[in-house]
């Protein structure tokens, strides 16, 4: 079992979530200008019909967890495996459909020193300090997110059906961080309770921050192709290798 100092303090691996909440809008966009946004990372997006990509934002309040408490904003995208044979016919959707393509954190947004250093550290993750207003207790779900004193995203979800809940289910992913010019993949496992989800159901500002015009230069569609909400999230984050 490894162990990592962070601000003076001890992290054991794996780091263990016992509970979060969350919810999240996904857009389809068009692939050329997402893998465009995340060349830095070598990395591919996952293409889907219509040449688009699936990119998702989201809002996590973090109540119990090894890193404390914290919330967090994401904008992440599907992304072909590391190991993923580029030459396998109908490789992306079946990875898409068989739970084994990789997410890519492209930006990641916290409010907590502790968690800022310990993701940066840890996992390479590009966490970055900022301000939230979150109500994650409502029937809507609303985050805004500012930084550097102007808004980024202001994001409202509409709960959709509940989900049909499966014992022991788990999901397991790797996620993909970059900074400092080194790519990392780090294995994360996910068990969600009290799970809803819907097409559409999102409703979306932008402000005038870079992060939003960034957002802008993908064309995000009015439309999310699917929102859900997490009451109960358990997460476990293993130790990064570089790719």
């Amino acid at each position: 079992m490894s162990t990592h100092t962070v601000l003076g303090q001890e992290v054991r691996m794996p780091v263990r979530i016992r509970l979060a909440r969350a919810f999240m809008a996904s857009y389809l966009v068009p692939a050329d200008a997402a893998q465009r946004l995340i060349d830095y990372s070598g990395l591919r997006v996952l293409r889907l019909p219509g040449g688009r990509a699936m990119c998702s934002l989201v809002f996590v309040d973090y109540v119990d967890g090894d890193l404390g408490p914290y919330n967090e904003f994401g904008v992440s995208f599907m992304v072909r495996h590391h190991t993923a044979d580029p030459a396998a016919r109908f490789g992306d959707l079946r990875a898409l459909a068989t739970n084994q393509a990789g997410v890519l954190i492209h930006r990641l947004q916290v409010d907590g020193d502790f968690t800022l250093a310990a993701g940066r550290g840890i996992w390479g993750f590009p966490k970055e300090l900022a301000d939230f207003s979150v109500r994650h207790d409502a029937g809507v779900r609303r985050g805004a997110l500012r930084q550097d004193n102007e808004l980024v995203v202001d994001l409202t979800v509409r709960q959709g059906i509940p989900t049909p809940q499966r014992r022991n289910i788990a999901s397991s992913f790797d996620a993909y961080s970059h900074i400092d010019g080194i790519t990392r993949c780090t294995p994360w496992r996910m068990e969600p309770s009290g799970m809803r989800a819907r097409p559409g159901g999102a409703t979306l500002a932008l402000g005038d921050h870079p992060i939003a015009d960034e957002l802008r230069s993908l064309r995000l569609p009015r439309r999310a192709v699917m929102t859900s909400t997490i009451s109960h999230l358990a997460m476990t984050f293993e130790d990064a290798a570089i790719v």
